[in-house]
């Protein structure tokens, strides 16, 4: 029998003791004597471009270097995510994708779906987006969800439409989400009326929070139940992180990460855009923000160096995430659940990985 031991962080708190694990599910806990490391859920990225070299709108073997390369900061489960880009593009990484997350590979995260970030966008906030931004179209995702499950889609709430476009996605499953975009509060507040579920990248790529005009952020601060953010200290100021987990209930952490996560400063790919690695950022020749090198076991590390506690941090980058999903038995370690485990040391280093009860990762 597989497990793992330490300090484990269970629904009513951490306890010294052992996960047993049976085929891909928590069988029980025993508790022990166990000090030193600390026992936490698998994390859980849903919104991530790439890693190590790899852009998921390449295909499949840039999808899998990708989620090899998340597994090994942490990441268990992830929705790769696609950029703005012409149709024959968007079909070829999703078919990729597909194929990732129907044979899952050694070592790699577990692919759960596609995050299709645009194309239905502002062409006013396309942010480090290529310009192919096009108005909602039904029958286009009709098209795209025959190549891969569309789990999350990113739009525009005052493009024409969209308030048609929110509750079809919402009828098949799929979650909306408002982000880049010039949205003022009150278009955003009716798409959240009609079925829109979170905000893509809290505050960037946005309409702005002013206290005569509100924007995207302030109503998402006024109304959201849900909101994702990049946790990096680059994209949005720790002080700025705090404010939007007193306004939004169930602020997640997602790492943007694109192709040049984990790689050397250079060029890398990000659809059909080139891009730069700079020190801990990735930006366009323009100096524009696109997407980040962040990983998911540094987002951990910034939450508690800005002074969350472990287990809050660990809620924000595991456990809501699996809830806004609707995966119950994901983010949390009680028996039946899935045996997607991360083990840290002392100082929040990732030590072992495990996800479905098989160990994706170790630290050599």
């Amino acid at each position: 029998m597989s497990g793992t031991s330490g300090r484990v962080l269970l629904p009513g708190g951490w306890v010294e003791g052992r996960l047993e694990f049976e085929e891909n599910r928590i069988a029980r806990f025993v508790p022990d004597r166990a000090p030193g490391r600390y026992v936490v859920p698998g994390f859980i990225d849903l919104h991530v471009h790439g890693g190590a070299g790899g852009d998921a709108m390449a295909g499949e073997a840039a999808a899998r270097t990708a989620a090899r390369f998340h597994a090994a900061h942490g990441t268990t489960r992830m929705l790769l995510a696609t950029v703005t880009a012409p149709e024959e593009d968007l079909v070829r990484a999703l078919d990729g994708i597909h194929a990732v997350m129907q044979d899952p590979g050694e070592g790699e995260a577990r692919v759960m779906g596609v995050h299709l970030e645009g194309p239905f966008i502002s062409p006013d906030k396309l942010g480090a987006q290529p310009p192919y931004a096009r108005d909602p179209d039904p029958e286009e995702v009709r098209r795209l969800m025959a190549h891969a499950s569309i789990q999350v889609l990113t739009l525009a709430p005052e493009r024409p439409e969209a308030l048609d476009f929110i509750r079809f996605l919402r009828a098949r499953g799929v979650r909306p989400q408002i982000g880049h975009t010039v949205t003022t509060a009150a278009e955003a507040k009716a798409a959240l009326e009609a079925g829109a579920k979170s905000f893509t990248h809290l505050y960037n790529a946005m309409s702005a929070l002013h206290h005569r005009d509100p924007g995207a952020v302030g109503a998402a601060f006024a109304y959201a139940t849900w909101a994702e953010i990049i946790a990096d200290g680059l994209h949005v100021d720790p002080v700025a992180v705090r404010a939007a987990m007193r306004a939004v209930p169930n602020l997640y952490v997602v790492t943007d990460a694109v192709a040049a996560a984990g790689m050397p400063e250079g060029a890398y790919q990000l659809g059909r855009y080139t891009v730069h690695k700079r020190e801990n950022g990735v930006f366009l020749e323009d100096g524009t923000l696109a997407g980040s090198a962040l990983t998911m076991d540094r987002a951990l590390q910034n939450l508690v160096d800005w002074g969350l506690d472990l287990a809050e941090a660990v809620r924000r980058v595991s456990t809501l995430p699996a809830r806004y999903m609707g995966w119950a038995d994901l983010g949390v370690l009680r028996e039946g659940a899935q045996a997607d485990v991360v083990v840290l040391d002392s100082s929040l280093q990732v030590v072992e990985v495990w996800s479905g009860g098989k160990r994706i990762f170790a630290r050599a």
